[in-house]
């Protein structure tokens, strides 16, 4: 089967590859018609690895996944030939202890698309547990459903902050994970929610939601904004969503005392973390690392109107210019959000 194929550091191609053609019993056979490109693809596209995952062997791209139902399992009865699906991409072992109780994204045996050694889903046809596909509505396109993944990330976030409602949330990066961190922070009640980043085009795109306040760091002292706009309180709930190792160094300073921080973005390397700073505050401090029973949760978020993702879908690219999707991603203008590749 032909497939996006990462060979090596900045190396990739289509070809064919060897992939299951079959589903199993408790599977269903999808035919793929939206994937986005997520900056992990592009960091192992650029770099070969993060952290511990290293590429070491050819390895199919893709992970944020959309397509319709061509065949189901003998086993499989909440999905039929035909249904607009979207995929959660990690498959767990579901006896681990992990599994268990209830936290199946930290399994250590998870096998996670367009993860080394595990092939993504940039091909015209996949195989995947039935229990992980989920039907998308009539009101939620395809190119929507495979946006459900990076909200996954988000909603996971805002679950972890455990947001009150009314509360003021600050979001430090405006990429395709900060501003979905941010509408699930408004969705999850928060009556306030500043997004803050470098880059003005990126926040001109935050800025299409009325309910996001940007904030460019490079005009304007983030800290005080923040501070004026909470009579000098601070933020309930700061998300660091940037990957920046810099946006540590005042990460704290925007939360209120006894507020929580929530670390998503990923740092290329250790940062600093000012453990005082936090202590002073009694600062909650949460980590996310991906999303668990979050699935069927965005894509009812999704149906009701309440997040629209639409204005993130920046361009797209047919599979058959695959290469050139991610040489442009690579080098993406900052008013880009989300690429995706479109499957006929």
């Amino acid at each position: 089967m032909k497939a996006l194929v990462l060979e090596g550091i900045g190396q990739i191609r289509l070809r064919d590859i060897d992939l299951p053609t079959e589903p199993g019993p408790d599977d269903v056979k999808i035919a793929m018609k939206n994937v986005g490109i997520c900056g992990s693809d592009v960091h192992f596209y650029e770099h070969g690895n993060i952290g511990p995952f290293v590429v070491k062997a050819p390895m199919v791209l893709g992970h944020e996944g959309a397509g319709v139902v061509v065949a189901v399992g003998s086993n499989v009865k909440t999905l039929a030939v035909g249904d607009n699906v979207c995929m959660e991409p990690g498959i767990p072992d579901w006896t681990s202890r992990a599994s268990r109780s209830g936290l199946y994204n930290l399994d250590p045996a998870v096998r996670f698309w367009a993860t080394p050694p595990v092939h993504g889903c940039l091909t015209p046809e996949v195989i995947h547990p039935a229990n992980l596909t989920f039907k998308l509505p009539a009101s939620v396109s395809l190119a929507e459903g495979a946006m459900v993944e990076p909200l996954a990330v988000g909603m996971q976030a805002a679950t972890k902050a455990r947001i009150a409602p009314g509360s003021a949330a600050v979001v430090i990066g405006s990429g395709t994970i900060g501003i979905m961190t941010a509408l699930s922070a408004v969705a999850a009640g928060c009556s306030d929610v500043f997004i803050i980043d470098l880059q003005q085009e990126k926040l001109d795109v935050a800025a299409l939601y009325p309910s996001l306040t940007p904030i460019n760091l490079a005009k304007e002292n983030a800290i005080e904004r923040v501070k004026a706009a909470t009579g000098g309180w601070g933020a309930d709930v700061v998300f660091e969503a940037s990957g920046s190792m810099k946006a540590y160094e005042t990460l704290f300073d925007y939360a209120c005392p006894g507020g929580c921080a929530v670390l998503v973005g990923m740092p290329a390397k250790p940062v600093a973390y000012d453990v005082v700073a936090a202590q002073a505050k009694e600062l909650r401090v949460e980590h996310v690392f991906r999303y668990a029973n979050i699935y069927d949760r965005a894509v009812n978020l999704l149906a009701s109107g309440k997040i629209d993702v639409k204005p993130l879908i920046s361009k797209c690219y047919p599979f058959e210019k695959s290469v050139e999707a991610f040489e442009f991603a690579a080098k993406a203008p900052a008013n880009i959000i989300k690429t995706q590749i479109v499957f006929d």
